[in-house]
């Protein structure tokens, strides 16, 4: 028992549990959506869903979870508007990741910091420092490296130039998308939180909950349920790697918000926050190694620029922190679970 706490409040395993569970996260989305006739991006999402609603309800059976109230219809009800941002946050997200590589994928998601930092701006009153503004910069900068690094790879496969790009296209397209969805969600789940009442896994249970009848009714409906695209999406030599990865994404988002909420206690939302933004680049070079993604000068200068401003804008909201511990809340603090959760949102 001494051990077993020993290990629970160990601030390093803490910190390494959550940079795996992301990048193990990231790694198996994007080695499920690469199939060459990939299509069933709803029906994944949906079977995600499912397997954590299961694990969070066995948890809970078990004793592991004890804060989680049972489902109240009125609270579904003033939740499902979030949960319908979430489907829209996470389909785009499969989609971008689909058509681009890991690599870019991760450099692009730091515009979304941005997006929601002026919704706050607008919305609740929040402020932009200048450190924060130094770091946007950054961000727009790598993105546009990243961009151009992609682009100048794909036109010099002169066989392939066309498909290439229409591809890069696609993929930049569902990720300017994913940026507006992933905002909107976010921005979105913290006006209605504050109502909620919620607890530290009511948010992932409810999120979970009442995403599975839209993606499963939306996969019906847009999706080719036939035994011939069965076979094209989940080919013999793979089905069993395919389904393990499947349900292990459903785990995995569970293990990114218990890893996140372990971290922020036993060491800090500071030191939390630092992590988050050093995990980039791991993620971006989990990209390179796992799925051969082109390294070039400029991808790789991407990736630097990307992680640098990753860490400004960390640093630029500890400052932020340490000035505003001085004055009074005015409004209910996020709990661990639901600020994880919408820091996982912008990663």
């Amino acid at each position: 028992m001494a051990s077993l706490h020993k290990v629970e409040n160990s601030p390093p395993l803490s910190v390494l549990a959550y940079c795996l569970s992301s990048i193990s996260m990231t790694v198996v989305n994007k080695y499920v959506v690469s199939g060459t006739s990939w299509n069933l991006n709803l029906f994944y999402l949906a079977v995600q869903s499912i397997v954590c609603v299961i694990t969070i309800e066995a948890c809970k059976q078990m004793g592991f979870i004890k804060n989680l109230a049972p489902f109240d219809m009125t609270k579904g009800k003033r939740w499902f508007p979030v949960a319908l941002l979430l489907v829209g946050m996470i389909y785009t997200s499969t989609k971008a990741l689909q058509f681009l590589s890991v690599p870019v994928y991760t450099i692009f998601k730091n515009l979304t910091i941005i997006v929601i930092a002026y919704g706050e701006v607008l919305w609740f009153g929040g402020s932009v420092t200048p450190l924060a503004l130094l770091s946007f910069g950054l961000m727009v900068l790598s993105s546009v490296v990243a961009a151009w690094a992609d682009l100048s790879h794909a036109s010099t496969q002169t066989a392939e130039a066309a498909e290439a790009l229409a591809t890069l296209n696609a993929g930049y397209a569902w990720m300017g998308l994913n940026v507006f969805c992933t905002a909107s969600y976010v921005l979105g789940m913290r006006k209605v939180i504050k109502n909620m009442n919620f607890k530290d896994w009511d948010t992932m249970y409810y999120n979970n909950l009442l995403t599975v009848p839209v993606l499963l009714i939306g996969s019906l409906l847009a999706e080719d349920w036939s035994s011939v695209n069965f076979q094209k999406n989940f080919p013999v030599e793979s089905r069993n790697a395919l389904m393990i990865g499947m349900i292990y994404s459903g785990m995995a988002a569970i293990f990114i918000s218990y890893c996140s909420a372990w971290c922020i206690r036993v060491t800090s939302s500071t030191t939390y926050s630092m992590v988050g933004a050093l995990n980039k680049l791991p993620i971006a070079v989990s990209g390179l190694v796992f799925f051969a993604a082109p390294v070039t000068v400029g991808s790789v200068s991407a990736i630097f620029i990307g992680f640098v401003s990753g860490i400004v804008y960390a640093w630029a909201k500890v400052r932020q922190s340490q000035v505003s511990k001085s004055i009074l809340p005015t409004t209910q603090p996020m709990s661990a679970s639901s600020q994880s959760t919408r820091d996982a949102a912008k990663s």
